[in-house]
């Protein structure tokens, strides 16, 4: 008798979630006006893309929501450095950076050491690989 097994790829989600929050739950827009990660409070929430985003006032929260785009974190909110290499990762909300008007978060503070040494060739090739990852 034959058995033919079939395994399934479950689907990661195009966005980061961690603890059940996009982004882990800290505020995307915090990182522009406060140049640092900051918590996001859970009364004050957008749904985007399937996920919940935090905010850590409403202000943050109404920008985020005219323009999700604009601060939303490149690639999901996965390591831009892992993207860059053809792969997700998990991502530690202070190894950030902010570029050309862009949320980089990176899988932790060494891996955003190597990702600034060249920075530029690297959003080059994550965006690249983004198209045929974020999905899978």
């Amino acid at each position: 008798m034959l058995i033919a097994v079939i395994t399934l790829k479950a689907q990661s989600p195009e966005i980061f979630i961690k603890n059940g929050y996009a982004i882990g739950g800290f505020d995307a827009v915090a990182y522009f006006t406060e140049n640092k990660p900051v918590k996001g409070d859970t009364t004050i929430s957008i749904t985007w893309k399937k996920a919940k985003w935090l905010f850590s006032s409403k202000k943050n929260a109404d920008l985020f929501q005219s323009n999700p785009e604009k601060y939303a974190p490149q690639y999901g909110g996965y390591c831009a450095y892992g993207c860059s290499r053809g792969y997700k990762a998990t991502t530690e909300p202070d190894a950030f950076t902010v570029s050309d008007g862009k949320l980089y978060l990176n899988y932790n503070l060494k891996t955003k050491e190597v990702w600034l040494k060249d920075m530029k060739a690297y959003i080059q090739k994550a965006d690249k690989n983004w198209e045929s990852i974020q999905n899978n």
